[in-house]
């Protein structure tokens, strides 16, 4: 199973590469027709679905697209950048919470978008999407365990978890403790989102809400678990 790169191999993530031209570019005017980069990175995503992680290969993935093998590396220079892209691709189909648009000239009003009531619903909506997106793509964990998962799709996820905790009100170096919470808890759940029933996720969800409102002195922050507020808006995964 392909979980990361072999342990005596040294790579670059493929988002740290930019520098060095892509393959395609390197011999452009010898490489296959009818392929590019974005067409067989939708392929891999579509095939990781199909038969998972572990059966996923580069011969399976070229008969797939009706081509040889080889002519995949055009792309890709290794199966392991091909996986990263996949892994961004997918997180790229989690929809993300607006930015809340800026109001210098008055504080924002408890309740409204970028208010501290609001923030535990918008948390609870982004939880649920993403484990709803685990569910989809069983193959996302793993990778993000494996890969530093540093594409555009995630560092946007990141973006928007750090807007979310912002609103909190909370001092910084708690927010980055809020930030390490959170983000461990859903990594933590990927590797059973598929076992474990939706509403004992929404209570967890909810018991580390309660926390991070305790740490920072926020009263009334209601709760979601099962179905109720603004965790009942998130598509159910049982």
């Amino acid at each position: 199973m392909v979980t990361a790169a072999d342990p005596e191999e040294t790579r670059t993530s493929v988002w740290l590469t930019a520098a060095r031209p892509p393959a395609q570019a390197r011999r452009r005017s010898e490489a296959p027709s009818g392929l590019d980069r974005e067409r067989i990175t939708a392929a891999t995503v579509r095939l990781l679905d199909a038969e998972g992680l572990g059966r996923f290969s580069m011969r399976r993935l070229a008969a797939d697209l009706g081509v040889t093998a080889m002519s995949l590396y055009w792309y890709v220079d290794t199966k392991h950048d091909l996986l990263e892209l996949a892994l961004d691709r997918a997180l790229g189909e989690l929809a993300l919470p607006a930015a809340p648009e800026p109001k210098p000239e008055s504080p924002p009003e408890a309740g409204s978008a970028a208010g501290p009531a609001a923030w535990p619903g918008r948390l609870r909506v982004l939880a649920c999407g993403y484990r709803k997106l685990l569910v989809a793509h069983p193959w996302v964990a793993p990778l993000t365990a494996a890969y530093p998962n540093i594409g555009p799709h995630a560092r946007a996820f990141d973006a928007a978890l750090q807007r979310l905790l912002d609103a909190t009100g909370l001092a910084e170096a708690r927010r980055t403790g809020a930030h390490l919470a959170v983000s461990y808890f859903l990594h933590g759940c990927g590797g059973a989102a598929r076992r474990l029933p939706e509403r004992d996720f929404r209570l967890a969800l909810d018991v580390l809400i309660a926390g991070i409102a305790g740490i920072g002195g926020i009263g009334g922050i209601g709760g979601g678990g099962g179905g109720g507020g603004f965790a009942g808006s998130a598509a159910k995964t049982a």
